[in-house]
């Protein structure tokens, strides 16, 4: 079955930086587009960043130029260089993927950016 599994979230200081990481299993994984989304406390969950099965890349408007996704498809992995981390990219990221009209989700990873 489709495994999302997030890694590399922790407490990082405004300015700072972290990478995220998710592994997949139980799918092709280079056959599908692969996705970061957020979700801050009391707010809707929102699409950070979106990478193609051809590697083309997007970004959600409050991350543009701070941000970048890709993709390892050798090791079935996507990741999320997080740079110039704000106080307001605290939230818990997770990994997304559709097949078949179905959205699969990790369990997520914790990003507290406080000074």
């Amino acid at each position: 079955q489709v495994q999302l599994v997030e890694s590399g979230g922790g407490l990082v200081q405004p300015g700072g930086s972290l990478r995220l990481s998710c592994a997949a299993s139980g799918f092709t994984f280079g056959s599908y587009d692969m996705r970061w989304y957020r979700q801050a406390p009391g707010k809707e969950r929102e699409l950070v960043a979106t990478i193609s099965w051809y590697r083309n890349t997007n970004y959600g408007d409050s991350v543009k130029g701070r941000f970048t996704i890709s993709r390892d498809n050798t090791k079935n992995t996507v990741s999320l260089q997080m740079n110039s981390l704000k106080l307001e990219d605290t939230a818990v990221y997770y990994c997304n993927t559709e097949r078949d009209a179905i959205q699969f989700w990790g369990k997520g990873t914790l990003v507290t950016v406080s000074p």
